[in-house]
């Protein structure tokens, strides 16, 4: 079990008894089909979405940013935001979607760190759409991209959701299918094959987290070199 590997309670942060490995990716990529591979072998996942549901409670702050901005129309009968439909105002304006973001990207980022302070995992994986881009890579130790061909994230999608064609496309287009330039991706995961296939993905670079680790952990142990006269 990754849990179990002493390796693995290095850390290069303030936290050296964690390893965060930060999973991201475009919309239907298969993050959660990653992050659960992960979760069976110890690590503790927090999903940014979760998170962002929690928040989202009738009355809490968020709530309220949130309907001050879209309008009592996206808010239920019983004080919920209907969700489906503040993602139709969203997704089909791009400046909605960015106002959005302002709104929810902080609180989500700090409920985010407080719950990797307070975990006592070795390992905690962040699960985030735009994981780069709400600041949380500088909180990670590698990250993961999770990637699949364009059609299976379509099917995925209306699958997942009974969104119609038109719809699933327009989520996709708007949501990013890349991370932003200068962002160091520490492996790629494509989930467009079967289950062992990604599986076999997860392990290798699984694998290669392991090997970077050992090799770190090796350079600190180096005793300084002596200045020369």
């Amino acid at each position: 079990m990754i849990g179990d590997d002493p390796e693995m309670t290095h850390r290069a942060t303030s936290q050296p008894s964690k390893f965060v490995i930060g999973l991201t990716g475009p919309i239907a990529s298969g993050k959660s089909t990653v992050a659960e591979m992960l979760r069976q072998r110890g690590a503790e996942v927090i999903d940014a979405d979760h998170v962002y549901r929690s928040l989202l409670v009738p009355g809490s702050p968020l709530w309220r940013q949130v309907v001050d901005r879209f309008g009592p129309a996206i808010v239920g009968p019983d004080g919920e935001i209907d969700r489906k439909r503040l993602a139709g105002l969203v997704f089909a304006d791009l400046k909605a979607l960015a106002d959005l973001d302002r709104i929810t990207h902080p609180a989500v980022v700090a409920e985010i760190r407080s719950r990797i302070a307070q975990s006592s995992a070795p390992l905690v994986v962040i699960e985030a759409v735009k994981l780069v881009q709400s600041g949380l890579a500088s909180d990670v130790n590698a990250l993961w991209f999770v990637t699949a061909d364009p059609e299976t994230r379509l099917h995925r999608l209306m699958t997942r959701t009974g969104m119609d064609e038109a719809g699933a496309r327009a989520r996709i287009a708007a949501a990013p299918d890349s991370v932003p330039d200068g962002a160091r991706v520490c492996a790629t995961i494509d989930t467009s094959g079967d289950l062992a296939s990604t599986l076999s993905a997860v392990d290798g670079a699984w694998r290669a987290v392991q090997a970077r680790v050992v090799k770190d952990e090796h350079m600190q142990s180096l005793p300084m070199e002596k200045e020369r006269s």
